[in-house]
C-alpha cells in the first residue's frame, strides 16, 4: 500500500517527547518575537495568493465539469495546489514553534486516468487543505493588522529620538494636547513614550496570541491524526495477514519437500532393512548390499533434512549470526557469489531483521540459479541510517543481490519473490526489484532495525 504521510511516516505524529506527548507550543517572550513576527508579517500575501486560487480554481472546474475530464482536472490541479500550500503552512507553523506539525495523511488514489482523478477528489485531506486556503483569508485579515499596528506603536518608543525632524505648525495639534492640554513638544514626546512603552512590553503576550490563533487554524485542519493512525493499523493488519500467509506456505512447501524427499527415502530405508532382515538367515551375503544401500539412503535423508532445515531457519544464523549464514549460503551456491557484510560492530541484529535479509539473500540466490543463467553474483549486506518524514535517523539494513544473468525477473504471483515480499511486511521492509529484459537483475531490500528498548 502506497500512503502519503506530510511531514512524518513512521509514527504517524509529530515530534514526541520520551513519555510519547507532543511538545508544547512556545510560551510568549522576547526570545520568541521574531519567529512570531517572521511567520506573522508574510502570512496576509500568502492568504491572498491561497484564496483567489482557490476560488478561481473551484469555481472554474465546476463551470467546466460538464465537459467532465477537463473539469476534473482543474479541481485535481486546485486540490494539489491546496496541498501545496498546506505543506508550506505546516513548515511555517513548524518553523515559528519549534516542533514538527503532523501528521498529515493523504490516501493513495489508486488507478489510472479518470480512475486516478477522481481517487484524489475523494481524498479528505485535500478538501482540509482546500477549506483552509479559504479560511485562513479572513483570519489573516485581523491577525496581520493587529500584528502591524501593534508592532507600530510599540516602535514609537523611539519617537523621541526623530519627533523634532517632523513640520510644526500652530494648527497641528499632539496627543498631549489632545487629551491634557500640553501643548509642547516634550510634553508630547513624554506621553507617546509612555502609551508606546505599554505596546511594548504586551508585544510579546499579543504576537505569541496572534500567531496561536492562526497556527490552531493550522492544526486542526491540516493534520489528522486520528486518520494516519487508521491507516497505519490498516497496512499493520494486512502486514500481518501477509506474513501469516507467507508462513502457510513455508510450512506447505516444506511439508510437500519433507513428503517428496526424506520421507520417500526413510520409506526406502525401511524396505531396505526389512529385506536385508529377511536375508540374514539364509543368505548373509545378499544381506549385505541391502545394508550398504540403507546407510546409503540414510546418508541421503540426513543431507535433505539440513537443507530443508537451513530453509527454515538455519542453526549457522541462529548461532553465528548473519555474517557468517551469508557466507555459507554464497559457498552453497553454483554460481560464484561474493558477500560484503558491513554491520558497523559486533553486536547482533534482531532475530527477525537477520532472519528477514537472510531470506531475502537466499531466495535471490536460488532464483538466480534457476533462472537467471548468470555467471556471477554479489551480494552486499550494509548496516546504515536513513531519515524519515519527520527528519529523525531511522536505522535500516540495506540488502542487495545481483546477477549478471538475463533479467526479466519481477515481483507477482507464483514466482519466489513475491513470498519475500509478504515476508518484508512483516517487519516492515521494501522490496525492489530492478530486471531489465537487457540483462541482470539486481534485488534490494530495505529493512528497518528496531531501536533497543529503554530499560
Amino acid at each position: 500500500m502506497n500512503t502519503a504521510y506530510e511531514p512524518m511516516t513512521g509514527m504517524p505524529s509529530g515530534d514526541r517527547t520520551g513519555d510519547g506527548t507532543r511538545p508544547p507550543a512556545p510560551r510568549a517572550g522576547w526570545r520568541q518575537v521574531g519567529r512570531d513576527l517572521t511567520y506573522l508579517l508574510p502570512g496576509l500575501p500568502i492568504a491572498v495568493a491561497s484564496f483567489v486560487l482557490m476560488m478561481t480554481g473551484f469555481w472554474l472546474g465546476v463551470g467546466l465539469v460538464v465537459l467532465a475530464l477537463l473539469g476534473f482536472v482543474i479541481l485535481l490541479v486546485t486540490l494539489l495546489t491546496a496541498r501545496g500550500f498546506a505543506a508550506a503552512e505546516r513548515a511555517r507553523v513548524g518553523l515559528m514553534e519549534g516542533r514538527r506539525v503532523g501528521p498529515a495523511y493523504y490516501r493513495d488514489p489508486g488507478g489510472a486516468g479518470l480512475s486516478r482523478i477522481t481517487g484524489y477528489l475523494r481524498d479528505p485531506q485535500l478538501w482540509r487543505d482546500f477549506g483552509h486556503g479559504l479560511i485562513i483569508l479572513p483570519v489573516r485579515v485581523f491577525t496581520w493588522s493587529l500584528t502591524v499596528a501593534w508592532t507600530a506603536a510599540a516602535l514609537m518608543i523611539t519617537y523621541g529620538l526623530w519627533a523634532w525632524a517632523l513640520p510644526q505648525s500652530d494648527e497641528d495639534r499632539g496627543l498631549a494636547d489632545l487629551v491634557f492640554g500640553w501643548d509642547s513638544l516634550a510634553a508630547e514626546v513624554a506621553v507617546n513614550t509612555a502609551i508606546s512603552f505599554v505596546f511594548l512590553l504586551t508585544l510579546p503576550y499579543v504576537l505569541r496570541g496572534l500567531a496561536t490563533v492562526e497556527a490552531s487554524v493550522a492544526w486542526a485542519l491540516l493534520t489528522n491524526e486520528g486518520a494516519a493512525w487508521r491507516a497505519r493499523a490498516e497496512e499493520l493488519g494486512r502486514s500481518r495477514q501477509a506474513v501469516v500467509q507467507a508462513e502457510a506456505d513455508t510450512l506447505r512447501r516444506v511439508e510437500r519437500d519433507i513428503h517428496d524427499g526424506p520421507q520417500q527415502r526413510l520409506v526406502r530405508l525401511t524396505m531396505d532393512l526389512q529385506s536385508a532382515q529377511r536375508r540374514l538367515n539364509d543368505d548373509p551375503q545378499a544381506a549385505g548390499p541391502l545394508v550398504d544401500g540403507a546407510l546409503k539412503q540414510t546418508q541421503e535423508a540426513l543431507a535433505e533434512l539440513r537443507a530443508l532445515s537451513r530453509g527454515i531457519a538455519p542453526p549457522i544464523l541462529t548461532d553465528r549470526g548473519l555474517r557468517a549464514a551469508l557466507a555459507a549460503a554464497a559457498a552453497r551456491n553454483p554460481i560464484p557469489t561474493t558477500v560484503d557484510v558491513h554491520l558497523g560492530g559486533d553486536e547482533r541484529l534482531p532475530a527477525s531483521v537477520e532472519n528477514a535479509a537472510y531470506f531475502v539473500v537466499t531466495e535471490s540466490l536460488a532464483n538466480a540459479a534457476k533462472h537467471s543463467d548468470a555467471t556471477r553474483c554479489d551480494v552486499s549486506v550494509i548496516a546504515g541510517t536513513t531519515g524519515d518524514a519527520e527528519g529523525r535517523a531511522v536505522s535500516v539494513l540495506h540488502v542487495q543481490v545481483s546477477d549478471d544473468g538475463r533479467g526479466g525477473a519481477h515481483i507477482g504471483k507464483g514466482h519466489g519473490l513475491a513470498g519475500l515480499t509478504d515476508r518484508l511486511a512483516g517487519v516492515d521492509g521494501i522490496l525492489d526489484v530492478h530486471s531489465p529484459p537487457a540483462g541482470g537483475t539486481t534485488v534490494t531490500a530495505t529493512i528497518p532495525v528496531p531501536s533497543a528498548p529503554v530499560s
